[in-house]
């Protein structure tokens, strides 16, 4: 075969299946990276990933080849990804957000599985217990789902005179919005609040969402878990500030870009920590062994120039819990 031929063919075999031409040209371990999020809004944990595989010794292209999936925020195609690359049988699965590491769970019982997740792995299913986790899966969890009553109480404690709050889910991840629901329903009547549950499947319904926080007359937004807001921070910022809606978000990038306030743990860390135990996997420690890690900070980051626009004063008592202040 002529080698302008061979080049030819070689290049619609990737163009067909750049997974499987990459896995074939090396006989180096395969780590599948499989999110629900996209390319674009999980860059800057994609990097903490790969720093933390890097601080045990693995390199992508050097000495382990790292399969990239993304579902860009369509949650059904996961299972169908995830049966794929369990049918490849790679050597570690990445599951970085929570719908992605249940589609993994349900895919595989013998490859291991580290995931970085926004909710209890317990109370989800992906292990039977934290210091144990007993199977093949282990990883990180951040907590995003649990904070969420901390996150309406920090609303609260900023706007003590209102009645009605409104929680953001995206209903096409079904489990994670029932969860997040059903607890912050129970914190809003522990308050004597009110609270309404809006959807958005995708950033095409935020413009109806916002249409139907001014008819509800609500007075704060807990933004939800889910990687179709993590896509969008920074529109849902923007959105925030120009229908003058006082939120509060998980992520330091919302209050950053000019969103009110935010709560949560470093995500960032927690990918890089999901790196690391991924690189511990692949030097041969089993999953069952290696206890899921936990945050120990959170970090409360209020925009004060945003709540200045908005007419708020903040408490001196909150923005004394503040880990940092926007000016």
């Amino acid at each position: 075969m002529r080698r302008r031929e061979f080049i030819t063919l070689f290049g619609a075999a990737l163009a067909a299946d750049p997974f499987s031409a990459h896995a074939q040209q090396s006989s180096m371990p395969v780590v599948d990276f499989i999110s629900a999020a996209d390319a674009e809004s999980d860059k800057q944990r994609l990097a903490a990933f790969l720093k933390g595989l890097e601080e045990v010794g693995y390199i992508d292209g050097k000495n382990v080849v790292i399969e990239f999936r993304w579902a860009e925020a369509k949650v059904e195609r996961l299972p169908t990804m995830a049966a794929d690359l369990v049918q490849r049988q790679v050597s570690v699965i990445a599951a970085t957000t929570t719908p992605a590491a249940l589609a993994a769970q349900a895919a595989t019982t013998t490859i291991p599985i580290v995931f970085e997740s926004g909710s209890d792995p317990v109370r989800l299913g992906l292990v039977a217990n934290l210091n144990r986790p007993g199977g093949n899966v282990t990883g990180v969890t951040s907590l995003i789902v649990e904070l969420q009553p901390k996150r309406l109480e920090l609303l609260h404690e900023l706007l003590p005179t209102a009645s009605v709050m409104a929680l953001l889910v995206n209903p096409s991840d079904r489990a994670l919005a029932q969860s997040q629901a059903r607890d912050l329903l129970s914190a809003a009547r522990e308050r004597g609040m009110e609270l309404h549950i809006l959807n958005a499947s995708s950033e095409r319904d935020f413009d109806a969402v916002f249409a139907d926080l001014k008819r509800l007359r609500v007075g704060g937004l807990v933004i939800g878990a889910g990687s179709v807001f993590v896509g969008n921070t920074n529109k849902l910022a923007a959105l925030t500030v120009r229908h003058s809606v006082p939120a509060i978000y998980q992520s330091r990038s919302f209050a950053a870009a000019g969103g009110l306030m935010s709560y949560g743990s470093d995500v960032s860390d927690g990918y890089r920590l999901a790196g690391i135990y991924t690189g511990r996997v692949l030097k041969g420690e089993s999953p069952a062994e290696l206890p899921v890690v936990q945050p120990t900070k959170f970090e409360l980051v209020i925009n004060l120039k945003t709540a200045k626009a908005l007419g708020l004063n903040v408490p001196q008592a909150l923005l004394a819990t503040a880990s940092e202040v926007i000016e």
